[in-house]
């Protein structure tokens, strides 16, 4: 049977436009600058890891931010086409790769998804958790009482030395700004692109005014930035210049593996497709020009924070106990501080970066908390809209299609919202960040993927933007480059890392399981099966991809595990 040059479901796409004052659906009220603006908070997640990475992997973590930002500019192009063939969608590269891998490996397509969402959702945590720190720390002293006191809920140091989940002012105060966000994203997506706009102005005003500041000023000391040698220590603690040696290149697929959490982010433009006034022309813009932005923040704000900051040294030994176990770390400076690990105290060398008196500081710490409001409000959007598709497309919980009457996703909100809150009360923000990372490098290898899958399988369908084939085929390397940094990298921030990641990653099997076999008896929704191109009496397109997805599955599970193996014993 012949292939139509056009798939049903696209023609009717128009339709759709009757229905912007349907309860029961999303709205198009947007058009590419919405999008771009709601995207905005993407490069604000730079203040997430950069602390991380400097203090993981040392002097070349200015460089592991421009390859990273360059890797995910070089995938962008893949996602913007495949989200061009399905515009009556929501919920982001992963929904519309979802597609190209169901008609061969079913279990594949809620994975996706899944996979997306936990790499997403946590940013809600992260971001609050994050700002109510520059809070305190504008506030209070470090030493002071509502700094230090704690509820401790669950030890889960099984994972990771110190982990827990516990109640203390970080948790109330990033509760009450998680529930803010929350109120405006309610108002649908016209109100929370226009709130974004408003905060993006004022949020990455501090971003970029940090990377071109020490540009105009050359106050960029060369000692700060070189040599481009990874980090190590000598028998007593102090830094010395590392080894490009197989634990060298393991720090330095670390750094590129949580980096990637960062600056792949911005993919998230794409997520709004069903609420665009003009999905053809809406797509690419938005997602190019969120990469453009993301290029210039993730390329000069960590080069502006170590030229200043510089790589730190030993200030204290650790102390032992009789039995030689570690009573207290070692404490460092520069980027080797733990508060620069944590993050917590990222905002006032940013701050010191630009000068000024202790008023400007606060001014300018306030500007980085709505700066991190902002990426929060992207993720409750973006990771909204995705359980919500997921639900439409019959993968995921049924109640999470449900909407408000602005078209807001509420159920899948609410959702989200209720998870971060439990999230937030994490003792270690880095290693939930690593672990929720895992899955959004599956994600990143599914979808790559997709590309090339979506090409041989639907190759007459209309593409309002069609990528040069050769960035597909980058897009498809760097999705193996992606699993050999995971396999290598993520356990080094905590060994427990890789297989946490995993297994969260898994959590959808039961639930796919019930929704699709248990609910909906096997079947998918029509709207899906229409862009499976089924109809109630099966399927007209033929598979071309043949046993190729199969295959990449395979070698991506196989990459993983050898390249953990490899560094299994350092």
């Amino acid at each position: 049977m012949s292939e139509p040059s056009v798939p049903a479901n696209v023609a009717a796409v128009d339709l759709l436009a009757e229905n912007r004052a349907d309860p029961s659906t999303l709205h198009r009220r947007i058009n590419w600058t919405g999008a771009f603006w709601v995207a905005s908070g993407v490069p604000a997640l730079v203040l997430f890891s950069m602390g991380a990475v400097a203090a993981t992997v040392g002097q070349p973590a200015w460089l592991i931010w421009i390859i990273s930002i360059s890797f995910g500019f070089l995938q962008a192009f893949t996602y913007a086409e495949i989200a061009g063939l399905f515009p009556h969608k929501t919920g982001g590269a992963s929904v519309y790769g979802a597609v190209a891998w169901i008609r061969y490996i079913k279990i594949v397509a809620p994975i996706s998804v899944w996979c997306n969402w936990i790499a997403w959702g946590p940013v809600l945590a992260i971001g609050s958790g994050l700002a109510a720190g520059y809070i305190l720390s504008a506030l209070f002293a470090p030493d002071a009482v509502i700094n230090s006191w704690q509820i401790t809920l669950v030890d889960l140091s099984y994972l990771k030395d110190g982990l827990s989940l516990r109640i203390n002012a970080t948790f109330i105060i990033g509760s009450a700004l998680m529930l803010v966000v929350f109120a405006i994203q309610n108002g649908g997506i016209l109100r929370s692109a226009r709130a974004t706009m408003i905060f993006g102005l004022t949020g990455l005003l501090p971003l970029l005014l940090v990377g071109l500041v020490p540009l105009i000023t050359g106050d960029l000391p060369l000692s700060n930035l070189t040599p481009l040698t990874p980090l190590a220590y000598d028998s007593i603690g102090n830094v010395i210049d590392g080894e490009w040696n197989l634990e060298g290149w393991k720090l330095m697929a670390g750094g590129l593996f949580i980096a990637a959490w960062s600056t792949y982010g911005f993919e998230t433009a794409v997520c709004y497709t069903r609420e665009f006034k003009n999905p053809k022309s809406d797509t690419f813009k938005a997602i190019f020009f969120s990469g453009l932005l993301c290029i210039a923040v993730f390329t000069l704000v960590p080069l502006a924070f170590q030229g200043h900051l510089g790589l730190g040294q030993l200030v204290e030994r650790e102390t032992l106990n009789s039995a030689g176990q570690v009573v207290a770390p070692a404490v460092y400076d520069g980027m080797l501080s733990a508060e620069i690990y944590s993050g917590m105290g990222v905002a006032n060398v940013l701050a010191g970066i630009l000068g000024g008196n202790s008023m400007f500081a606060n001014v300018f710490v306030v500007m980085l908390v709505l700066a991190l409001l902002l990426s929060v409000m992207t993720t409750m959007a973006g990771s909204s809209r995705t359980l919500y598709q997921g639900s439409i497309d019959g993968m995921l919980p049924a109640y999470l299609s449900k909407v408000n009457e602005q078209g807001a996703p509420t159920a899948a909100m609410w959702t989200n919202l209720i998870v971060n809150l439990v999230l937030l009360s994490m003792s270690d923000y880095v290693f939930l960040l690593a672990a929720s990372n895992v899955g959004y490098i599956i994600f990143n290898f599914l979808n790559l993927n997709a590309g090339w899958i979506h090409r041989l399988d639907r190759p007459n369908w209309e593409r309002p933007y069609r990528a040069p084939t050769v960035l597909i085929a980058i897009g498809t390397l760097l999705s193996y480059v992606n699993m050999v940094l995971m396999g290598m990298g993520a356990n080094v921030w905590g060994k427990g890392t890789l297989m946490s990641g995993i297994l969260l990653a898994s959590l959808v099997l039961p639930i796919f399981i019930w929704r699709h076999y248990l609910v909906d008896k096997g079947i998918f929704p029509k709207a899906m099966r229409e862009d499976m191109s089924l109809d109630e009496n099966g399927g007209d397109i033929i598979c071309r991809a043949g046993i190729l997805p199969y295959l990449v599955l395979l070698a991506g599970i196989l990459i993983v595990f050898f390249s953990s193996l490899l560094v299994a014993d350092l």
